[in-house]
Order: structure tokens, then C-alpha cells, then sequence
């Protein structure tokens, strides 16, 4: 839960940083390679010989990372820019119904009947929060950003709670982080990074009124709190409680974004849209249920 909290939070502050100019892909960039410093201090300092990862298992990681950790930080970068957080999340955690998915036809293992009532649940609430009957009210980019995360947060959580049981969460969190930085990196070369867009002050516009923070500040939150802290409480989530359970307790993590979303950049939702929150939340668990009767019937 903790992690869900520093979730919710980096949501509005990675929004707010992008308002100053600078583009998700650097943003994540950024992220990631701060993080992977931060994380790689301290396990020298702390733990030097749990770095050591063997040909199979840094392949493993190496997966984690690129294939999982880089597309649901950068999309949902994408998401949040384009769409109002809550509803960028509330897409992005539809994961668990993808995972029942891939439990029941890739390893060809009984889910419960309540998947299919889960699935349709969570599509009609996503009707009502894009209010189709009103035609394309939302970013089109953003809506496939969103599920674009979706899709690698399954991944995320698949491949991380296999790997979970090969390391323990922090040095687990510091190589992934790694070969993201090594990524973008290549990706994006650092030589043309826009660090001019750090520089000077970002403007939150809550219900109280306008906050003035420097960038500064919030991106060292978005690297401390949102990332290194967040990513290595999720690992151990992971390792504790199983992609299953963690995967459920991140499903609070939109509506806790929405209540911040709405205090600190002043992002509200109609009723209607509240209330397909509400039902996308509903499905979800539904089809976390199914999984859960199955893990129970073996």
C-alpha cells in the first residue's frame, strides 16, 4: 500500500514537470537513469556481492526492464500527459484482467466464470468514463498510451514475480532500472537532453489555488519517492504476496491518483465518470477473483 501511495503521488508530479516542456520519453530517460544511480550507491555500499547475476538471470532482468519497466513508464508518461491521471490509471489497471487472460488461453489453466462478468464490467465502465454516447471525448493518443501500459504492466508483474524469487527486491529493482537507463541511453542520446526544462518553477493549479514549486524539487521526488522507494516496495510486494495479490492492491492506486489529481492540479470527473471508475474497479476485481478461485481449486 505504501508503494500505491508514492504511485499516486508521482502521477501529478511527473504531470506537473511535463507542463514545463519536457516530453515523456526524456522524462522516463531521466527517471530511470536517476533511479538506477541512487539504487546502484547503495547496493554498493550496502551489498556489493548481491549485484553479482549470473548469464540466465541477467537475461531475465534484462527482459524486466526493457520490456517491462521501460513501456509502463513511458506510456503511461504518455497517458498522463494526454488524458486526466485518474482515467490514464484507471485504463492502465485493467492489467489484471489481461493477466486471467493469459492464465487461461497461453497456459491453458481454468479461470472462474466471474473473468467474463469482470471483463464486461470493466468495458461498460470504461464506456461511461470516456461518455462515448458524446462521440471521441478523449485524447485518442492517450487511450492507446493507457492500454499500451496495461499490456506491459501484465508483463511487469509476470516476469517480475519470477524473477522476485531469484534476488532479493532492491538489487532486483537497481538492474532493471539499469538497462532501462542503458535503453534510453541509446535511444536518446544524453548529449541532446533539454536540461533547460528542469530549470525554474512548475505551477500546480489545486482546488486551493495555484502552488509554485521549484522543478527541481518535484523531480527529485519523481527519482526518490516515485521511483527508487516505489519500485523497490512494489519488488517486495512481489515477493511476498505474488503477482496475484499485488496486482489487486495496485488497483487502488487510480483512485487514489484521481483524489490527488483533483487537489493538486484541480482535475475533476462528472459523476458519470466517477461512476465507471467504480465499475472498471469492480470488474477488475472480479477477474482477480477468478484467478484467486483457480490458484485455490489446485
Amino acid at each position: 500500500m505504501s508503494a500505491v501511495l508514492l504511485f499516486s503521488f508521482n502521477g501529478s508530479v511527473s504531470a506537473a514537470i511535463m507542463q514545463q516542456g519536457i516530453s515523456p520519453e526524456r522524462l522516463s530517460q531521466l527517471r530511470a537513469t536517476a533511479a538506477f544511480l541512487v539504487l546502484l550507491v547503495i547496493c554498493i555500499v550496502t551489498r556489493p556481492k548481491a549485484l553479482k547475476a549470473g548469464p540466465k538471470e541477467m537475461a531475465l532482468l534484462a527482459v524486466y526492464g526493457i520490456i517491462g519497466v521501460t513501456p509502463v513508464q513511458y506510456l503511461y508518461f504518455v497517458a498522463i500527459h494526454r488524458l486526466p491521471v485518474g482515467i490514464a490509471l484507471l485504463i492502465e489497471y485493467t492489467a489484471p484482467i489481461y493477466i486471467a487472460l493469459w492464465v487461461r488461453f497461453v497456459r491453458r489453466q481454468h479461470v472462474g466464470r466471474s473473468l467474463w462478468l469482470g471483463m464486461a464490467l470493466a468495458l461498460g465502465g470504461l464506456a461511461l468514463v470516456a461518455q462515448v454516447w458524446r462521440g471521441a471525448t478523449l485524447d485518442t493518443v492517450g487511450v492507446l498510451a493507457a492500454f499500451g501500459a496495461a499490456v506491459a504492466l501484465m508483463i511487469w508483474y509476470l516476469v517480475g514475480e519470477r524473477s522476485a524469487g531469484m534476488r532479493d527486491p532492491l538489487t532486483m529493482t537497481t538492474w532493471s532500472f539499469g538497462f532501462v537507463a542503458l535503453f534510453w541511453a541509446v535511444v536518446k542520446p544524453w548529449a541532446s537532453f533539454p536540461w533547460r526544462t528542469l530549470r525554474g518553477t512548475s505551477v500546480l493549479d489545486s482546488v486551493a489555488g495555484q502552488i509554485h514549486l521549484p522543478t527541481s524539487v518535484l523531480t527529485g521526488f519523481m527519482v526518490i519517492g516515485g521511483t527508487v522507494m516505489a519500485f523497490s516496495l512494489v519488488n517486495v510486494a512481489l515477493r511476498q504476496l505474488g503477482a496475484s495479490h499485488a496486482s489487486v492492491i495496485g488497483m487502488t492506486e487510480p483512485v487514489l491518483s484521481g483524489m490527488v489529481a483533483w487537489l493538486a492540479l484541480g482535475q475533476s470527473l462528472v459523476a458519470v465518470q466517477i461512476l465507471g471508475g467504480l465499475v472498471v474497479l469492480g470488474g477488475i476485481l472480479l477477474a482477480e477473483m477468478s484467478r484467486q478461485e483457480r490458484h485455490a481449486a489446485t
